[in-house]
């Protein structure tokens, strides 16, 4: 009953590309530290609604909701649903990505480009951009946190294989540091998580189910991550155990 009676006192999380992998890891472990939770997400409804369901469950507050983290109505409805349906936002996380197919830069076409950096990089900007909006204590706010969700290839490369999607979470990084100055006075904190090697639907996605296992050699812990042990970063980023951090780029990559 303790966990119960500590649910919904931290206020309203906005989890984006939430209904699966980190994001869905994300959600939960939030819900069950207090937090109602807005899920969103692009087309699995199905996945989406199970995670609600889950933190409902468990005694937690929850909704999803659809939307395209590139497109600005989409965001703007997001972030409305989730002000209607929950309340005053407290945190944000910068989840929704994408990763194409492997390929070499010479064989990449402007359609790709546009959507891997409209998604990954337009998107947290205009996501972040509602947050701090409702969250600043210039606009009014209480204050809150945003953790961005970058990856390890922001230092690797991805060459032959992803340069477009690590130059897009390289800008992630950039962007929380810039981001975290901003608005370092007004009560909000931005910070950023980097994954390594996670095992998610990601690599499946691009074309590799056994991308991990072909790695595995080359990461010092010798296993791909899980989304709860990315979750728990998140998670203490956006906690008040962290209440001296903002501009940080934390690694959970296994030492590679």
């Amino acid at each position: 009953m303790a966990g119960v009676q500590a649910r919904n006192t931290r206020g309203v999380l906005v989890v984006t590309g939430g209904g699966r992998g980190i994001g869905a890891a994300t959600a939960r472990l939030a819900a069950a530290r207090g937090y109602a939770v807005c899920v969103n997400f692009l087309r699995d409804h199905d996945a989406a609604q199970a995670v609600v369901r889950d933190i409902r469950n468990d005694g937690g507050r929850a909704i999803a909701v659809p939307g395209d983290v590139a497109s600005e109505a989409d965001v703007v409805r997001l972030f409305q649903e989730c002000d209607r349906s929950l309340g005053p936002l407290a945190a944000l996380v910068n989840n929704a990505g994408i990763v194409a197919t492997r390929s070499r830069v010479e064989a990449m076409d402007a359609g790709r480009l546009q959507r891997m950096f409209s998604i990954n990089v337009v998107g947290a900007f205009l996501c972040a951009r509602e947050a701090i909006k409702r969250m600043s204590t210039k606009h009014g706010g209480s204050g809150g946190a945003i953790v961005n969700v970058s990856s390890g290839a922001a230092r690797l490369g991805s060459p032959g294989e992803w340069v477009d999607y690590a130059a897009s979470k390289g800008a992630i990084d950039t962007m929380t540091i810039g981001l975290s100055k901003e608005v370092a006075e007004e009560g909000i904190r931005v910070n950023c998580v980097r994954p390594g090697f996670v095992n998610t639907e990601i690599h499946a996605n691009a074309g590799e189910p056994n991308r991990i296992e072909r790695l595995r050699a080359g990461i010092p812990m010798r296993r791909g991550g899980e989304p709860e042990e990315v979750a728990r970063a998140i998670l203490w980023l956006l906690s008040d155990e962290a209440s001296y951090s903002t501009g940080a780029i934390l690694d959970v990559t296994g030492g590679r």
